[in-house]
């Protein structure tokens, strides 16, 4: 089992900046990929960042140039840091950990939410 706790969700005006910060626990050896997904109201979740065990990221093209996943593996920790932030990036941001243990095994926080006033 994989235990994830986001945190650094919150209010923030249009163009300002938040980090989000995940923390990984339990049997984390075998984390692959760890990833940000956002829902909106009344819309599916989507992804927004991903960052696999080598370092390489991807990205939504809605946020490209905007916001920057990284991780600590130090302290088993990713972040969402992200800037330029609009009002459609409101939504409530999840944190995904992908484990192989012969076969893929998804995990996801509780959630964060982050709220962009215009």
């Amino acid at each position: 089992q994989v235990q994830l706790v986001e945190s650094g969700g919150g209010l923030v005006q249009t163009g300002g900046s938040l980090r989000l910060s995940c923390a990984a626990s339990g049997s984390i050896f075998n984390i692959n990929t760890m990833g940000w997904y956002r829902q909106a109201p009344g819309k599916q979740r989507e992804l927004v960042a991903t960052i696999i065990s080598s370092g390489s990221t991807n990205y939504a093209d809605s946020v490209k140039g905007r916001f920057t996943i990284s991780r600590d593996s130090a302290k088993n920790t990713v972040y969402l840091q992200m800037n330029s932030l609009k009002p459609e990036d409101t939504a409530v941001y999840y944190c995904n950990a992908d484990v192989w243990r012969g076969s893929h095994y998804y995990y996801w926080g509780q959630g964060t939410q982050v709220t962009v006033s215009s």
